[in-house]
């Protein structure tokens, strides 16, 4: 077994075919097969099941990937940490659902130490990939949310993965909207009201877990639903589709990316927690406590 072997699993169980991963991998089909059977026939286990209509997971492949994702990670750790030309520069890692409150805070300690040389991370991602990275030591402190819908298991996840959650705030629910939206002028709007129109949600997951969604109201089902993951996107489709999304009602006016968006007041309620998580008895660098220090600047609780 070794390190390529495990990013080759990876790879496939997040493919929809061997031939996708093959691509994806730059290396040929046969080749990205034998190393994979080799693998198999190593751990004596079926990470995949083959069939005619393609490949999927087994559950013994399923726990295996776990700890091949956690090796992965502590792998590029080191990678970054001891072979790069940045080998001696300052490091630091914040992973944060969509927040630009954690974007702040992490700018404002850039600019409180002004380091020589560093290399500093932001990962603006996923639901569990914010948990997954605090866990796995990718990222010293992550920003993430729970609703009503979701926090028994996000909460089950904290205590699974050994990481703590302070709260730093608990936020109402609103709809975002463009600035030329025929409800752009309201204080106050019903989902009922917007069911016509295209509800873009940030992608969490291969398998569209609505139980990790960072907005509230998780298990609303709109008839019209755009997955995104980046910013820039989102921005473009509200203003060109009249869609909508459903968020805190924080927004930053000096985000270039932000302005033009509005924020109306929902008359469903279903209030959003959002605090940062650290890994349980942990000590923190200086640049993660001065990361929190900034984060704490924002607490309403």
């Amino acid at each position: 077994m070794n390190i390529n072997q495990l990013k080759y699993v990876i790879e496939v169980a997040n493919s929809k075919s061997m031939r996708e991963a093959a691509t994806r991998l730059y290396i040929s089909h046969p080749a990205l097969s034998a190393s994979i059977s080799e693998l198999e026939s190593e751990l004596e286990i079926n990470i995949f099941e083959r069939t005619n209509k393609g490949i999927s997971v087994t559950p013994a492949g399923h726990e295996f990937i776990e700890y091949a994702k956690k090796a992965i990670s502590q792998y590029e750790i080191l990678e970054d940490k001891y072979l790069t030309k940045n080998r001696h520069a300052d490091r630091f890692s914040v992973s944060a659902q969509h927040f630009n409150f954690a974007i702040k805070a992490f700018t404002e300690v850039i600019k409180r130490f002004n380091p020589k040389r560093y290399v500093f991370s932001i990962h603006e991602t996923k639901t569990n990939e914010v948990l997954e990275n605090v866990r796995d030591m990718k990222s010293e402190v992550g920003i993430v949310s729970y609703s009503s819908a979701n926090e028994t298991l996000i909460r089950k996840l904290i205590r699974e993965y050994k990481l703590e959650f302070t709260p730093l705030m608990v936020k109402d629910t609103y709809a975002y909207v463009w600035k030329n939206h025929e409800f752009a002028d309201r204080t106050e709007i019903s989902l009922e009201e917007l069911y016509e129109y295209p509800c873009v949600s940030f992608d969490q997951s291969a398998d569209n877990n609505f139980y990790l969604n960072e907005e509230a109201l998780a298990d609303f089902v709109s008839q019209k639903v755009i997955k995104s993951d980046d910013r820039a996107t989102t921005m473009e489709i509200f203003a060109e589709l009249g869609a909508y999304s459903i968020g805190s009602g924080m927004l930053a006016e000096e985000n270039a990316i932000l302005q033009g968006l509005v924020s109306i007041k929902l008359k469903e309620e279903d209030p959003l927690t959002i605090g940062y998580i650290v890994r349980k008895r942990s000590t923190l660098s200086e640049y993660g406590k001065a990361y929190v220090e900034e984060l704490e600047k924002f607490r309403e609780l």
